[in-house]
C-alpha cells in the first residue's frame, strides 16, 4: 500500500533528482525535516518495494515504478497550488494546503480540478468571471452586470 509518507518521499526524491541530478539520503532529510535515520530505512523500504534503487555511500535513484508515482504526486500537486493560487490564497499557505490535500482527492475530483486550472491558465486573457471574484474577494460585494442596469 502507498502511504502518504511513501508518496511524500517519492516525491520529494523526484524533486531533488530533477534539480541537482543526485540524490543523497541528507538531502532528503533537510527537504522533510526528518532525522537521517528514518529517512535510511524509509529508503530501504522504497527499495525494497521496487520504487527506488539505493546503495549506501552511492545515492538513491527512482525507478520507473516509482518515478511514476512520483511525477503522479507532483502534477497534483502542481495542480492543487495552482487552483489554490487562482483563487486568491497566499502561495505560502496555498504550498502547505496542496501538500496536504494531494493525498486525498478522488482521481475524479483530481481530474476536474486539472482541467479546470489548464482551462484557466490557456484562456487568451483573464476570464471575466475570474476578474468578478477577485473583486468580491476584495469587496465581498457582486459586479452589476449590464444586464441588471438595464
Amino acid at each position: 500500500m502507498i502511504t502518504e509518507s511513501i508518496e511524500d518521499y517519492l516525491k520529494t526524491i523526484y524533486i531533488l533528482s530533477e534539480r541537482q541530478g543526485f540524490v543523497k539520503t541528507s538531502d532528503i532529510s533537510s527537504a522533510l525535516k526528518v532525522q537521517p535515520p528514518s529517512v535510511t530505512e524509509m529508503v530501504q523500504k522504497l527499495n525494497k518495494m521496487g520504487y527506488v534503487s539505493y546503495e549506501k555511500y552511492k545515492g538513491i535513484k527512482l525507478t520507473e515504478k516509482g518515478k511514476k508515482i512520483a511525477e503522479n504526486v507532483y502534477n497534483r500537486n502542481k495542480t492543487l497550488l495552482s487552483f489554490l493560487e487562482i483563487i486568491g490564497v497566499d502561495r505560502k499557505i496555498a504550498e502547505k494546503d496542496a501538500c496536504r490535500i494531494e493525498h486525498d482527492l478522488d482521481p475524479v475530483t483530481m481530474n476536474r480540478l486539472m482541467k479546470f486550472v489548464r482551462f484557466v491558465q490557456s484562456s487568451p486573457r483573464t476570464p471575466i468571471w475570474l476578474e468578478h471574484f477577485r473583486y468580491y474577494m476584495r469587496t465581498g460585494k457582486h459586479i452589476k452586470c449590464e444586464e441588471e442596469i438595464l
